[in-house]
């Protein structure tokens, strides 16, 4: 019991310097756009249920299209209205463009190291400068136009050949499986089974990455929980980085023990390998 009272303690005296952080930090901000009043600790994360987009339209109707709120102890800026976004996506975008750092982004995108989650800087500016000149450009692009054009006539002969038979197709399952064959071959060189990656298939393993990208963490709006992981969230990350290297180590093995190839018949991990070993990029990477 006097261990329980100990701990209680330690907890209501850390939540109450959180607290009284928060509020140093928010005098030093200055002025913050109007928004709803919060209550400790919570902020407003109480005033968010099952549909939070619709109670934000909710909220932004009284107090304007920016409004401040603040969710644990992280503050958030929420814009709803189209000139809004318009200052921070373009007027002002380079003040905006950088992305906060979290759990899903530490443990499932390497501590911030992709595009999609990288911090705005030198390293991010790098890593657009290296997919626009050397992955994505017009020239690489068209590399891959005899891959589609086959991938695109097989998806072509199944929509025929379940026409002659009567069979009922799902277009939808169709499309997306044809976007997952070619989006595999044109970045890794060819076609991986589902058990190459994991025993749950490639599907199932990117839409629990996405799903744990997405779940409301309260390691993030709470710090001093994160370490508790009182969601178990953080160990399914970790599980699930531990998949996503074991597959990208399988994927760069093969194309180590491949070789040199031509340059019309190299994918993207090809490029990116040769970049490497080069060592004309402007930033490092392994």
């Amino acid at each position: 019991m006097e261990l329980t009272w100990f701990w209680l303690t330690v907890m209501a005296i850390l939540a109450g310097s959180l607290v009284s952080l928060a509020a140093r930090r928010r005098k030093k901000t200055g002025r913050l756009p109007p928004g709803p009043r919060g209550i400790p600790i919570l902020g407003h994360l109480h005033m968010l249920g099952k549909n939070p987009h619709q109670d934000l339209h909710r909220i932004a109707k009284d107090h304007g299209p920016i409004m401040y709120m603040r969710f644990g102890f992280a503050p958030i800026i929420v814009v709803s209205s189209p000139e809004a976004a318009e200052l921070f996506l373009k007027t002002h975008d380079l003040i905006f463009a950088s992305r906060p750092p979290h759990q899903a982004s530490k443990y499932l995108s390497w501590d911030q190291r992709n595009l999609g989650f990288a911090a705005y800087g030198q390293y991010w500016r790098n890593m657009r400068k290296l997919c626009t000149i050397e992955l994505l450009s017009t020239l690489k692009i068209n590399s891959f136009r005899p891959m589609t054009r086959e991938e695109l006539t097989l998806f072509v002969e199944s929509i025929k050949e379940a026409s002659r038979q009567h069979a009922a197709v799902d277009l939808s399952a169709k499309v997306s499986s044809l976007t997952a064959e070619m989006s595999c071959r044109m970045v890794f060189g060819k076609k991986y089974a589902d058990k190459d990656i994991d025993e749950r298939g490639f599907k199932t393993v990117i839409q629990e990455g996405i799903k744990l990208a997405a779940v409301p963490n309260l390691g993030d709006f709470f710090p001093f929980l994160g370490v508790l992981d009182l969601q178990w969230l953080t160990r399914k990350m970790k599980a699930l980085a531990k998949v996503f290297d074991d597959f990208f180590e399988k994927v760069i093995e093969d194309h180590v023990r491949a070789g040199d190839r031509p340059e019309q018949a190299k994918d993207i991990v090809d490029t990116m390998m040769s970049v490497m070993q080069s060592g004309e990029c402007e930033f490092q990477f392994d």
